[in-house]
């Protein structure tokens, strides 16, 4: 409690809020660490302080001055020189729910983020910004699909795990060729904020070094509603591109996403384990 009260002083020292002017309230800080505030101004929520260890601080600065130009992200206004806290802009609504349609979400995404990634630097190794270095996208992959199916076990028939590791080594053709964008990384609903059935805004990114298609799969498996191909094509066309992909390429990202989104669910989100369940069942048809 302490430390918010420092933070309301630095910033009123550097002008940036007028202090008697303003109150704080603690944040629920759902699926990111650290601790997080609010800081109101006239009974309205204005900024977002989030405290957390310099690292976190130096990579989220890091990612949100660099796309500072994208409207669905927060604007920073502050980050101590210690990176100790940040403060950025508060985007009203929800997250999780009143979502709309998932196309109309997606398409947003698409072209009001996703579009704008930027290659990361070629000695940047692939991975986390804050994780292990991973020597390739294979590499991420891997250990990825070994972390799922230690958490999914006897749910899925072993038939289902054997050819999903078949599609891992399949995989490994595609992602020899990608090139490395510097991503949010953690692009699901819980992230997401939805205002009057629309997403309004993009939060906490937890940033990776991957390939484009990484966060556009992760969006789409992030909630267990409408993963069909109808939706998954639909939204895949305004994808700046998307001509490069074929079909099967993109079913593969998608059957393996969901497949490690099966297993997050389990740990994290066990009430949309029915839901994943039931795509697994029409998805795994598209197995090698």
């Amino acid at each position: 409690m302490q430390k918010i009260h420092e933070v309301i002083d630095m910033l009123a020292n550097k002008g940036l809020i007028i202090k008697d002017h303003w109150e704080f309230r603690s944040l629920k800080s759902g699926t990111t660490g650290g601790i997080l505030y609010t800081l109101w101004l006239n009974q309205q929520p204005a900024y977002v302080v989030k405290i957390d260890t310099p690292a976190i601080i130096t990579s989220t600065h890091d990612f949100l001055m660099t796309y500072q130009d994208v409207k669905l992200l927060p604007d920073v206004l502050f980050t101590d020189d210690k990176k100790d806290f940040i403060v950025y802009s508060f985007i009203p609504g929800e997250t999780h729910i009143n979502r709309g349609s998932k196309l109309d979400w997606l398409n947003v995404l698409i072209n009001g983020l996703f579009n704008h990634y930027q290659k990361a630097a070629s000695d940047e190794p692939w991975g986390r910004v804050n994780g292990i270095e991973r020597s390739s996208w294979s590499d991420f992959t891997q250990t990825s699909f070994e972390f799922a199916g230690e958490n999914i076990g006897e749910l899925l028939p072993a038939e289902d795990h054997q050819k999903v590791e078949q599609l891992v080594t399949k995989l490994k053709v595609a992602h020899a060729q990608e090139e490395k964008y510097y991503l949010h990384g953690d692009t699901g609903v819980h992230n997401f904020v939805f205002s009057d059935n629309k997403i309004n805004g993009v939060i906490d990114p937890s940033p990776l070094i991957g390939p484009r298609i990484y966060d556009f799969t992760y969006a789409f498996c992030s909630s267990p509603d409408n993963l069909d191909g109808s939706t998954l094509f639909a939204a895949f066309s305004s994808w700046s591109g998307h001509e490069s992909f074929t079909k099967e390429q993109l079913l593969d990202e998608v059957l393996f996403q969901l497949y490690t989104r099966i297993g997050v669910c389990i740990k994290v989100h066990p009430h949309d384990l029915d839901g994943y369940m039931a795509a697994w069942k029409e998805w795994r048809k598209y197995l090698p």
